[in-house]
């Protein structure tokens, strides 16, 4: 059973300001006519001329929605369904009993059948394309879709890392929006192994708990604050694509795919669509530990360069120990939109975090003046705003792929070729 460990109500965004105008309108309950999808894991709905933001729907149901956030003066509202007076044919019960109004707020699609869910995730990429970058992928990518991933059809029990708050001893999960912990007992989109620990009781100093379900070795659960000094263990991870084999040695709290078919999948895609040649400078920006830069410096030959560029120091420090000695990769740990990154190149691949590149950094990308760039994303409205920029410098898209590396949830990572205009051949 889900249970509140903090006050109820307390909210985080709008709610939590200082003055709100108007009469406040949580906990009122609205008839609806749900609309579309929308980025972010909810359906557009209209009261009075205003759009209400409701999660727990599906396009083309009519519901009972109970407000969360928003007064009789907001632009907007958000909602929860809690009653379904008219169902979605692709509604179907949700796999997780923490999942719903009120309740865990880890998931968004667990209501929805999981082709529904990859075609509601088609429709937010080709909207936020259109919306924000005025790409057409009809034109641009005709048969664009979110594709599934190899493993774990059900889609559950995919996810290998999972961040866990503790209170008072209960490690659990926050509501949407919320700071309130849910408390459950299993997470069905992740490793059952972890089970174990949601079971747990853990000292009161414990504030959080990071698992992870690495490829080689056991179960590592990191217990959080780490007492000062207290190094993070590293943890090893086997990626296997059509390029061949490689392992690679990452903090157990630091940045890898959570999906264990991610990593492999999106390697082969990038390296197929950016096809490095041997003597060629390759750039790699957000590197991480080098999922990219190893492959690229293998395909480059040492007749070739790799530069490979990350915030992280941490991370630059398992890159360079998992790129083995290789003397035409340079490493550098800065601010990718600080770092010099040369006079030329002739492939870029990118992977920033969610906020996306920015006009800047693309702008330093266009001026290496790269035969292909390939960027790798894990938000559709970033890459959009990006994508835009890219437009503006003289690039443009080639290709595009969509993968459902995290079922359940609204999140999709899109895979971007782009080329000089005049030289893009779409398909």
């Amino acid at each position: 059973m889900a249970t509140s460990r903090s006050a109820p109500g307390r909210r985080s965004g709008m709610n939590r300001r200082k003055a709100r105008k108007g009469r406040p309108m949580e906990g009122e309950r609205l008839e609806l006519a749900v609309e579309g999808v929308a980025h972010g894991g909810h359906c557009v709905a209209r009261h009075e001329g205003r759009v209400v933001f409701v999660r727990h729907t599906l396009p083309g149901e009519r519901v009972v929605a109970r407000i969360t956030e928003g007064t009789s003066e907001s632009k907007f509202l958000r909602a929860d369904a809690v009653e379904v007076l008219d169902a979605s044919p692709d509604r179907v019960p949700a796999p997780c009993p923490f999942s719903g109004p009120g309740m865990c707020g880890g998931c968004d699609w667990q209501h929805v059948a999981l082709p529904a869910q990859r075609a509601l995730k088609t429709q937010v990429v080709r909207e936020q394309l259109q919306r924000i970058a005025k790409i057409d992928l009809h034109e641009v990518a005709p048969d664009f879709t979110v594709e599934e991933l190899p493993g774990h059809p059900d889609g559950l029990r995919w996810r290998t890392r999972l961040e866990l708050a503790v209170d008072d001893g209960v490690a659990g999960l926050r509501e949407h929006r919320s700071h309130r912990l849910v408390e459950i007992d299993d997470c069905v989109v992740s490793d059952e192994g972890f089970t174990a620990a949601l079971r747990d009781r853990f000292d009161s100093s414990v504030a959080g708990l990071d698992l992870v379900r690495p490829s080689v070795g056991d179960i590592v659960g990191i217990e959080l604050p780490q007492p000062k000094g207290e190094k993070t263990p590293a943890v090893r991870e086997i990626v296997d694509t059509a390029h061949g084999s490689a392992e690679f040695d990452v903090s157990a709290r630091g940045f890898w795919q959570v999906h264990p078919a991610a990593a492999s999948t999106f390697l082969d895609v990038v390296l197929d669509a950016t096809d490095p040649q041997e003597g060629e400078r390759a750039v790699d920006l957000y590197c991480g530990v080098g999922l990219f830069t190893r492959a690229l410096a293998d395909l480059v030959g040492p007749s070739g360069s790799v530069l490979g560029v990350e915030a992280d120091a941490e991370a630059i420090e398992y890159a360079r120990t998992n790129m083995g000695g290789a003397r035409h990769v340079d490493l550098l740990a800065s601010d990718v939109a600080k770092a010099n990154l040369g006079t030329g190149a002739d492939v870029v691949v990118l992977d920033p975090p969610r906020a996306g590149a920015g006009r800047d950094v693309v702008a330093t990308i266009a001026d290496l003046a790269p035969r292909v760039v390939t960027y790798v994303a894990c938000d559709p409205a970033a890459l959009a705003r990006d994508l835009g920029y890219f437009a503006e410098r003289g690039y443009q898209v080639d290709a595009l792929r969509g993968f459902d590396a995290f079922p359940m949830t609204q999140h999709v990572e899109c895979i971007a070729v782009l080329r000089p205009r005049g030289e893009a051949n779409a398909s």
